[in-house]
């Protein structure tokens, strides 16, 4: 089968598209037949050797996290889908490639409004959404979020997550992105680069950081005593946190079918909506890749593998 692969890190030269063999499913896990995946800044953290003695990889090295496809069989143990199913998936690596063989409890039925390319867009921004609001944040109707990048793949499915969760949703971003996110439902919407948001908004009850940086930094004074400080790109700081009574802490975002069928009712009922930057080929990884890594876009990029 065809897949991307890389056998060193480095920059986006590092990546080729080879043949390899095709997985075969184990206990507990399907085999599934790739319609699409797409790329995460993750991808290329990973690939840059950011994790290196942190994550260890087996060189050479097909990444990817997400999928969407169709079950082409079943390992020992599955019981909940079956050959011929439409899914989507979350994974440690190896979704850049014609097949994977992923855990049955990481896989979900897409939802039944959505084709393959769409619900590949969906599997990280579901699951780490779901992660955040619900899980960590243990947010509540009526409660007030600021969520930092309220406009890109993860933090636009984050706003609608919000407010079908019933929260007032507050959301940072630029340019096009500000009136992308006011369209999905933000209650209010600050231009980052125009306006300062800690003279705007106080008081939340929870802060999505998607963005580190001093934009963490600063969101400490935002949050209300016994309120939530939640990161997804950098560890916030523990004195910051004691000195202004607040619960602060970085989070990372494990698959299940239980988060994704979750997202999935709620797209099923249009309170969810996709937002898709560009569709590429799977044969276009290094350039979709450096496209991400460019900043800028709202939505996916999404790596078409097969029709």
């Amino acid at each position: 089968m065809k897949a991307i692969q890389y056998s060193d890190y480095g920059d986006s030269s590092v990546i080729h598209l080879n043949q390899v063999d095709k997985p075969q499913p184990k206990e507990n896990e399907i085999l599934i037949k790739v319609a699409a995946t797409t790329v995460n800044p993750f991808d290329m953290k990973l690939r840059s050797g950011m994790f290196k003695g942190q994550i260890l990889i087996n060189m050479p090295y097909v990444p990817g996290s997400d999928a969407s496809g169709t079950v082409e069989s079943i390992g020992s143990g599955v019981s909940r889908l079956k050959v011929g199913d439409k899914v989507f998936a979350g994974n440690s690596g190896g979704t850049y490639a014609e097949y994977v063989a992923v855990k049955e409890d990481n896989t979900a039925l897409i939802p039944k409004n959505m084709n393959l390319n769409e619900a590949a867009s969906l599997v990280i921004p579901l699951v780490t959404s779901y992660t955040f609001l619900v899980q960590g944040g243990e947010l509540k109707a009526g409660q007030k979020v600021l969520i930092h990048g309220a406009a890109g793949g993860v933090g636009s499915i984050m706003v609608q997550m919000a407010k079908a969760l019933g929260a007032y949703v507050i959301g940072t971003a630029s340019g096009d992105g500000v009136a992308l996110a006011k369209s999905l439902g933000a209650d209010d919407v600050i231009d980052h680069k125009k306006q300062d948001f800690t003279s705007l908004v106080k008081d939340v009850d929870l802060v999505i950081d998607l963005a580190g940086g001093e934009t963490q930094t600063k969101s400490f004074q935002v949050v209300k005593k016994g309120g939530k400080l939640l990161s997804a790109v950098m560890p916030p700081s523990e004195d910051m946190a004691n000195q202004y009574h607040i619960t602060a802490k970085f989070m990372s975002s494990e698959p299940s079918h239980k988060k994704l069928e979750f997202g999935a009712e709620l797209v099923e009922e249009g309170k969810i909506k996709i937002q898709i930057a560009k569709v590429m080929k799977l044969e276009e990884a290094a350039k979709a890749q450096d496209l991400v890594s460019a900043g800028g876009l709202n939505g996916k990029v999404v790596l078409v593998v097969s029709e």
